[in-house]
């Protein structure tokens, strides 16, 4: 449906993952397919996942392309969610420096090449504390996350915080840190003739 008229009233969801697969929505337990498909029926309904793009064939030339994922861009968002809360900074970055080549493997029919092997090896270790719980509200085409909680939680408050005195982490703490990042930066540009 167009998001323009799709329900004025939005809908709020839970969605339940265990090491990073969707197991349940709204605390009712299903298979892969069967919650892509209520998605796909659900999040239809308001709107979301119309892509409309234009991308790099295999054999090289451009092609536009207009899809409808609605069940996928929803789970995509609920996953990235609940990743930031669970999963290691660094573990990320390199999850994302190598996803745009996992995709691409499977765009061009290589699901049995042992490089899609190797990754899928390491998506499925990154995804060993991406458990819990997400939930969105969907309205006119756009999701919102209203919250997401987990018991591998890695956020503390406590120690992100630089407003307690008895934090493992102070204000002062920033500055030998930056300084310490920064040195390789400096010596680039007192090389390139800043004065620094």
């Amino acid at each position: 449906v167009d998001p323009e008229l799709a329900p004025d009233e939005p809908q709020y969801i839970e969605l339940d993952f265990e090491q990073g697969d969707c197991v349940a929505i709204d605390g009712t337990p299903g298979t892969p397919s069967e919650i892509v498909k209520k998605l796909n029926e659900i999040a239809g309904r308001h709107g979301i996942g119309r892509v409309d793009l234009v991308e790099n064939r295999f054999v090289g030339m451009k092609s536009r392309g207009v899809y409808e994922t609605p069940g996928g861009t929803i789970l995509l968002s609920a996953h990235r969610q609940l990743e930031t809360l669970t999963m290691d900074r660094d573990l990320m970055h390199l999850r994302d420096s190598l996803i745009p080549r996992y995709a691409e493997l499977i765009y061009y029919g290589f699901w049995y090449a042992p490089e899609r092997e190797a990754l899928q090896a390491l998506i499925d270790d990154s995804q060993k504390t991406v458990s819990g719980t997400v939930r969105l509200k969907l309205y006119k085409g756009n999701i919102t996350t209203v919250g997401r909680k987990s018991d591998q939680s890695l956020y503390d408050m406590e120690i992100a915080s630089m407003d307690d005195d008895e934090s493992d982490y102070a204000p002062e703490d920033a500055g030998g840190f930056i300084r310490l990042h920064a040195l390789r930066l400096k010596e680039r540009a007192r090389k390139q003739g800043y004065s620094v």
